[in-house]
């Protein structure tokens, strides 16, 4: 059995194994993509989740070069919003028929614990039915600073107070040398790994991420997603549940201090990445596309590739934006059936956990007036 067989059986790869994908054909190495993804998810079924992204203050410590996003204090235009500013975009995110948050800022060390637990508390007694996924591991790592307790103790407080789960933001490449050529003030790998695990000790959602495009090397790419399988791995033996789903872009430098200093990363590269994550990963089940930062196009060739998600509508999105230099910031529903449809899938919503919640009348979507824009 060669290299692609045993990857589409699900067979743990090497890391040289891994980095030896990058020497095949890219149409072999999608094929196997593709075929490992029916295996794993509804062949004839890609996802989609209605959700918002909410940054609640673009003040930020650690000043990574490659984010444009990030103000210090002193700057005119850095904002904390108010609970009730925050409510008012769920309010905006429950009228189109989400029920997710995807809740994001700074490491900013003028907000105390409490404004955080309040936070929670203020949206899960105002809005209980929506889902709060909030605070990546870089932004624990910023409280276990200003507080001196420990992530655990952190993460239980805040799951109490409402969090039901942490995003995989700040994984990048998850190599230490890497990562210091890039932010040196960034949050190392095992402080990454570290937190993210106790968040699933506790039962909190997480999923795995990637970014590519520093100028690391296959190796390094292989080395990451190698950490990634162990962590899953341990995960779902000790805890019975690990990453949701993978999600991986392309690094943007447009408005940040890397451009002309790292290479970034073409749509070829993100296609061959995508498939080659996903036969590198067969113990993650489900891979996002990402339009967001490849366009609606290259996402829907990713879904050949091994996506079998197109991802969530945002509503909002800062951060890739902003680095990248373009307005996108989110997708209409139409504008999702439509490209699943016409990419030959049936689109069906979803929740964070994968549960596919229906399947949406496509034509009587694509046909229905055009809905007035938010406030």
């Amino acid at each position: 059995m060669d290299l692609l067989e045993r990857a589409v059986e699900g067979e743990f790869l090497s890391a040289e194994e891994i980095v030896s994908l990058y020497g095949l054909p890219l149409a072999e190495v999608a094929a196997a993509a593709h075929q490992a993804r029916l295996r794993r998810t509804p062949a004839d079924t890609v996802t989609y989740l209605i959700d918002r992204n909410i940054n609640y203050t673009n003040v930020c410590t650690v000043a990574c070069n490659f984010c444009a996003f990030y103000r210090t204090k002193r700057q005119a235009d850095a904002y904390v919003l108010t609970y009730e500013e925050i409510g008012h975009k769920v309010e905006e995110l429950m009228q189109v028929g989400g029920r997710r948050i995807l809740m994001q800022g700074g490491v900013n060390p003028g907000l105390p614990l409490e404004w955080y637990v309040g936070l929670l508390r203020y949206l899960k007694t105002h809005y209980p039915e929506v889902r709060i996924d909030a605070f990546s591991p870089e932004e624990i790592l910023g409280l276990e600073k200003l507080t001196g307790r420990t992530a655990r103790d952190l993460l239980v407080e805040l799951k109490e107070a409402g969090l039901d789960g942490l995003p995989g933001a700040g994984g990048e490449i998850l190599v230490d040398e890497v990562r210091a050529k890039a932010a040196p003030a960034r949050i190392k790998s095992s402080d990454w790994f570290r937190i993210l695990d106790t968040a699933q000790a506790l039962g909190l959602y997480t999923i795995a991420t990637m970014v590519i495009g520093f100028g690391e090397t296959y190796l390094q790419r292989a080395q990451h997603l190698l950490a990634l399988r162990q962590q899953q791995e341990k995960a779902l033996r000790g805890y019975g549940a690990g990453f949701a789903s993978m999600a991986m872009w392309t690094l943007q430098t447009e408005h940040t201090r890397l451009k002309g200093k790292a290479p970034g990363a073409s749509a070829h590269e993100y296609l061959q990445q995508l498939a080659i994550a996903r036969l590198a990963l067969p113990n993650i089940a489900n891979f996002q596309a990402s339009w967001p930062s490849m366009g609606f196009k290259v996402a829907q060739a990713a879904l050949y590739y091994g996506a079998n998600d197109f991802g969530s509508t945002m509503l909002e999105e800062n951060v890739v934006s902003v680095a990248a230099g373009h307005t996108r910031t989110n997708a209409t529903l139409k504008q999702i059936l439509r490209h699943i449809s016409d990419a030959g899938f049936v689109p069906a919503e979803r929740d964070p956990y994968y549960n596919i919640l229906h399947y949406p009348d496509v034509n009587a979507v694509l046909n229905e007036p055009a809905a007035l824009p938010m406030a």
